[in-house]
Formats: C-alpha cells, sequence, structure tokens
C-alpha cells in the first residue's frame, strides 16, 4: 500500500464537495492512482475498511479482490457515491445494495486485455515446445534434448472459442506466427469477423480442424463445461487445450480422461474450477503446464486498472458521467425510483432475447408505447442491451458501456416512441434482427402484478419473466402438449406454469414453460426429439 494519510477530522466538511475523501481499501499500484493522488481537491486514505477511520466520511471507495463490499459496510459509508472496482471482475461488491442506495459501481475492464491475451500466447509457445519441461530437466542436471522435442506454430490452425476484446487481440498475435485462425462465436458477426479477418465455424468444426484450442467465453450456465466429455473426443488426436479465461469452461474431468487416454497432447491451465487448487490428479500428469490465476497480472496491467478507476473517479466527483458502471448511470432516487420497474423490465427482455436469438444479430429496435414515453427511454434502452448482450461477450457490460460495446460487434440500434399500446397502459417492443430471421416481444409493467411479457412474435402470451423458462416452438398437432408433459416428467421435471400460443389450427405455436429447476442439456436435447418441436430453448433470467 501507499503511505496511509492522517485519519479525518471530525471537523471536515463534506458537504459543500471541496474536498472529496476517497478511502483505498486494497493494495494498488501508487503509479496508477497517482491522478487521484494529485487532484487538489481529493484526499486519499489507504487502510483496510475494517480499519479506516470515520468511515461516515469517504466519498468513494477503491478496492480489489480483497475487500468484500457488503451492505453493512454501506451502511457505515452514508457519504459513499461510488465504488471502483480495479479489475473486472465485480463479485465481491453487493451491487444490489449499491444500487438501491444510489451509489454507483465502476470497474476497469479494459485494463487486463493485452495482459491475458500475453500470458494465454505465452502458455500456447510454453506447450508446443515443452518449455516448462525442459527447465525441470535442465535444473535436475539432466541434458535430454530428444525428450523435449516440440512442435512450430507455424501453419497451425488455432480454434478460438470466444471472440471478444482478449480473442481479437489473440487473433492479431497468431496471425503475425503465421497460423491459421478459425473462431467459434455464435454471436460474432459476419460484417465484424470479415473486418478482422478471421473465418468462423461451429464448434464441432472448430473442434475438429484445430491444432491448438483456446477458450474466451464467459462463464455461464452455458458455457460450464462448453468442452467436456462428449466433445473433447471430437478434437484432432494430439490437439493441445487452453483455459486462461475463467475455470470451468473445459470441464476438468473430461479434460483428464483425455489426456489420460493421450488423444489430447496437452493442456496448459491459468484458470480451475477451485481456486486455490486442492485436487492435483489433473496437474500431475507432465503434460498439463499451470499457473496460479496470473494472465491479469503484470505491471502494467495493474497500473492500468489503478489509472482507470483512479480517473472514473475524479471525473464522477467532477459530476462528468461514469464511462465504466456496472449498475445504473447517475441519476437522482426519485428518478431511479420513477423508472426502475421499465428498466428491470427492459434488462430482462434484452435477456430472454438474447437467449432465444442464438445466431449473430445486426440490428435491435426498441419502441415505446403509453405512460411510459413520459419517463426517460433511453435509460431503458440502454438497460436492454445490456441485458441482450450480458450474455454474449467476455467482458462485463453495463448501461453506459453497452452501446460502444454493440457497435464494436457491428449492432445498430434505435428506439422510437409509438402510438398503438395493444390496450395496455405502457408497452415496450423489441425486436433483434439477424441475417436470416429476427425476434420479437413485448413487455409490459402492471403496478399491482410487476412486469409481463404479454406478446411473443406474432404470438399473444402472458408470463412473468424471472426464473427458469423453456421456450418450444413447435407445430400446433393433437398430443403435442402430452408428449411434451410426459417426457419432462420422465425426467423429474415438474412445470409451474404453461403459456401456449398459436396462430392457426395446425400451423405454427409456442409454448412458454415456467419450472421449478433449471433443465439440464439433455432434457432441452430430448424435447427437440420430439417430432412436431422444432425448436427448444432453456432460458435463465
Amino acid at each position: 500500500m501507499i503511505q496511509t494519510e492522517a485519519p479525518i477530522t471530525e471537523g471536515t466538511e463534506f458537504k459543500n464537495q471541496t474536498l472529496h475523501h476517497v478511502l483505498v481499501s486494497d493494495p494498488m499500484s501508487e503509479e496508477g492512482l497517482q491522478p487521484l493522488i494529485d487532484e487538489e481537491h481529493v484526499k486519499v486514505t489507504t487502510e483496510y475498511v475494517e480499519n479506516a477511520p470515520n468511515l461516515e466520511a469517504f466519498d468513494a471507495l477503491l478496492v480489489r479482490s480483497g475487500t468484500t463490499v457488503t451492505a453493512e459496510i454501506m451502511d457505515k459509508m452514508p457519504q459513499l457515491k461510488i465504488i471502483a472496482r480495479a479489475g473486472v471482475g465485480v463479485d465481491n461488491i453487493d451491487i444490489d445494495a449499491a444500487t438501491k442506495r444510489g451509489i454507483v459501481v465502476v470497474n476497469a475492464p479494459d485494463g487486463n486485455t493485452i495482459s491475458t491475451a500475453e500470458h494465454t500466447f505465452a502458455m500456447m509457445i510454453s506447450l508446443s515446445r515443452n518449455i516448462p519441461q525442459a527447465n525441470t530437466s535442465v535444473k535436475a542436471h539432466e541434458w535430454n534434448r530428444k525428450a523435449f522435442q516440440g512442435r512450430e506454430l507455424r501453419g497451425k490452425t488455432l480454434g478460438i472459442v470466444g471472440f471478444g476484446r482478449i480473442g481479437g487481440e489473440i487473433s492479431k498475435r497468431a496471425k503475425a506466427f503465421e497460423m491459421d485462425l478459425l473462431v467459434y462465436d455464435p454471436y460474432l458477426t459476419k460484417h465484424r469477423a470479415d473486418k478482422l479477418g478471421v473465418t468462423t465455424a461451429e464448434l464441432d468444426e472448430v473442434l475438429s480442424q484445430s491444432d491448438i484450442i483456446t477458450v474466451h467465453t464467459p462463464l455461464t450456465k452455458d458455457t460450464e463445461g462448453l468442452l467436456g466429455m462428449d466433445n473433447i473426443g471430437k478434437t484432432k488426436p494430439g490437439v493441445f487445450l487452453l483455459n486462461c479465461a475463467r475455470g470451468g469452461i473445459i470441464d476438468e474431468a473430461a479434460l483428464k480422461h483425455y489426456l489420460d487416454s493421450g488423444h489430447v497432447a496437452g493442456a496448459a491451465l491459468d484458470v480451475f474450477v477451485e481456486e486455490p487448487v486442492t485436487n492435483y490428479d489433473l496437474l500431475a500428469s507432465n503434460r498439463v503446464i499451470a499457473t496460479p490465476h496470473i494472465a491479469a497480472s503484470t505491471k502494467e496491467a495493474q497500473m492500468n486498472v489503478a489509472v482507470q478507476v483512479s480517473e472514473e473517479v475524479i471525473n464522477f466527483l467532477n459530476g462528468l458521467p461514469a464511462l465504466n458502471s456496472i449498475n445504473l448511470p447517475t441519476m437522482s432516487k426519485e428518478l431511479f425510483n420513477e423508472i426502475r420497474p421499465f428498466y428491470e423490465l427492459s434488462k430482462k427482455m434484452g435477456n430472454i432475447l438474447s437467449q432465444c436469438m442464438k445466431s449473430a444479430v445486426q440490428d435491435i429496435e426498441v419502441f415505446y408505447s403509453g405512460d411510459v414515453t413520459e419517463l426517460e427511454t433511453s435509460i431503458m434502452t440502454r438497460s436492454l442491451i445490456a441485458g441482450f448482450l450480458t450474455p454474449r461477450v467476455d467482458a462485463p457490460v453495463n448501461d453506459v458501456n453497452a452501446s460502444l460495446i454493440a457497435k464494436e460487434r457491428g449492432i445498430t440500434f434505435g428506439e422510437k416512441h409509438a402510438p398503438d399500446t395493444l390496450g395496455y397502459a405502457n408497452l415496450i417492443q423489441a425486436t433483434v434482427k439477424g441475417e436470416d430471421r429476427s425476434f420479437t416481444l413485448h413487455g409490459t409493467y402492471v403496478k399491482e402484478y410487476g412486469p409481463r411479457i404479454v406478446r411473443i412474435n406474432d404470438f399473444h402470451v402472458d408470463f412473468f419473466p424471472t426464473g427458469h423458462l423453456i421456450y418450444i416452438q413447435h407445430t400446433d398437432k393433437p398430443g403435442v402438449i402430452g408428449k411434451m408433459g410426459q417426457l419432462l416428467g420422465e425426467h423429474q421435471v415438474n412445470i409451474a406454469t404453461m403459456q401456449v400460443g398459436r396462430q392457426q389450427e395446425g400451423g405454427d405455436a409456442i409454448m412458454m414453460l415456467a419450472i421449478d429447476r433449471e433443465p439440464s442439456r439433455e432434457v432441452v436435447d430430448d424435447l427437440t426429439s420430439i417430432e412436431e418441436i422444432t425448436i427448444a430453448d432453456k432460458i435463465e433470467v
């Protein structure tokens, strides 16, 4: 830590905002904090939050992963206006509690992109050339050159699973090594892929054609075990696998199985399901190289994230917008309370649209009707875009950066006010458009009942958008609902509610099921085996 400032005195006046007090609760780069230290109207105190005096006086709190910011801590800091996380993850901050108290939470989403990309490439080279093993051998007074014959990267096919900021940086470095690139990202538009000069493919194609595979997706319920027992066996014999993203994207038990069988030639891991690692069975293989979650741990990255949050805090305390806000943009509590129901509805709608529209999207259109048009609808549009992008990108998405991320991914968006409310007091209509299909939701908020989805595409429904849902498209024939119910019963899945809709007898129809627990992939796959069912998607809201 940098040298601690003197304790704040009781006589200091905060209400006039002439002097802002900032608490730095975790060790951070002093060079990175220099913008705050040099600011004339900011006083920096560095002390663990549990030991800091006069907590009620601080306007801003800066943390890394060491400090857990709970609702109880916020209650002890009534002047707190902003919490800044010097890094990407905000799992150690109670976002809901901060939002309810009108406290803005920011992070530094770009600070470790280069660091992680470089570390991944270092792991790739080390794996290909047996560098850690050779280093250990030489230090053991051995000289066994034949045992460590490696492979060149030039001419090899690198499969990148997940193509956000880090995946993009890795592709640049791979091209410099004259590697061929194959990318799997279902949300990558053709325009952006062409612009970046990469070839896209389905996951199975990437697995079967790549010599080296690296994963860079966020860890979600859909990506957990994305590479597992069922599909690692589809890879080339002798493939190398890398995970410097999130523990659990590559199933560790499945990886060990294919390493033991010899199908996977080697693996490089920086992240694990359990950290610190306690089960060393996977690491016992001399064909596995590992590091202790240090992909973002460089002097430059730590300085960059400290600089980013320092500048964010300075700007925010000077009345400027927070560019990397995780929760709401700056607004009064009164305005937030008025907008909040529609803000939450729009975010849920965006999330559902993202899960139902599995392909790349080029355009998002939002229409507002009725009472909601009297409010600041741009906040709701940003919320909807953030909800849509969150399952699709490998970095935190917030209401402020959502529009920038959408543009980076070649997605256009816009909002309009429309006269038709379909009989509701307020109505939000959102349509996402891809290259060959589109998907539309209509939602409304009723004070007595909460948020409701009242239309899916051209089908009228009425359901509460939360919990475990299954969306089904099918042909309207007798017995389909019975087959579906019997199948779910066989899997011990209980249906809480069911909404059905059809356009005409014997034509296209839909079902939206609310169930008591998250369905397994096997359940969803089995549903599509029913002849009349064309699509079955699980939705978590």
